[in-house]
């Protein structure tokens, strides 16, 4: 594969850890069932000798992600991970006008065993916390910084989707499953020729910021991940059609 076509970028690099902007459409690790579909780990091993997953994003989302390079240096992360000293941030869309400047989201969150693949809300869950600010606002949606505090699977979507405010786009917990233009813009006229292609169809969710304390170094880590095109360009759609007065 040439370097130009991965699915990633490579946002900083050290003797102990790579961190990636991952893209979108892009799974971690390997397909339980399938392992021939394309996924990081693979695609890092090939051209990293050893790598670690410390960490994981879901399938559509981008962004941040964060790998060792050695056992010392996957040992450190993931007690780190455990004890909750990774500040981890993610910038997400959401449907409709969010109400709170701040808010912490305390839910705790359990498998849904009657329907594999999504998490349910439940006292008999996990504890769960996400802290949620507002970034933007916009008529249509708002655009909110989520920092995980604990790191449950789809932790994010649910507790936005429990409280009212899925995500913009989400195949599991909206009811929306792609985005238009038509959405947002008032008389959209499109030919009735060619069908609408959606602006975004994948999960308005993007890993933004990752801070960590390498106890190997003793230095601290901070990266950033850039947006990606369908995000910008959902961004900058939202502020032309559907300003915040």
């Amino acid at each position: 594969m040439n370097k130009k076509d991965l699915p990633f970028e490579i946002i900083l690099e050290d003797e102990n850890y790579i961190f990636i902007n991952k893209n979108s459409g892009i799974l971690t690790i390997p397909d339980r069932y399938n392992r021939n579909l394309p996924n990081l780990m693979s695609i890092l091993s090939y051209y990293r000798q050893n790598i670690f997953v410390v960490h994981r994003l879901d399938k559509d989302t981008s962004g941040v992600m964060m790998f060792a390079k050695n056992e010392i240096s996957h040992k450190l992360a993931n007690t780190s991970f455990e004890e909750q000293l990774v500040e981890r941030k993610y910038h997400v869309l959401v449907r409709g006008q969010f109400p709170m400047d701040e808010i912490e989201i305390d839910i705790p969150l359990l498998m849904n065993m009657a329907d594999k693949g999504r998490v349910i809300p439940s006292a008999r869950g996990k504890h769960s916390l996400t802290k949620v600010k507002i970034l933007e606002k916009f008529r249509y949606a708002t655009l909110l910084e989520c920092e995980l505090v604990t790191g449950r699977q789809h932790q994010i979507r649910v507790h936005l989707s429990t409280i009212g405010y899925p995500l913009l786009v989400d195949n599991l917990y909206s009811d929306n499953k792609e985005f238009y233009l038509s959405m947002i813009k008032r008389n959209y006229n499109s030919n009735k020729e060619i069908e609408e292609k959606p602006i975004l169809n994948r999960l308005s969710m993007h890993s933004f910021s990752l801070k960590y304390n390498d106890e190997i170094t003793g230095k601290e880590i901070f990266v950033t991940a850039n947006y990606p095109k369908d995000f910008e360009t959902t961004l900058k759609l939202l502020r032309k059609y559907s300003k915040f007065i």
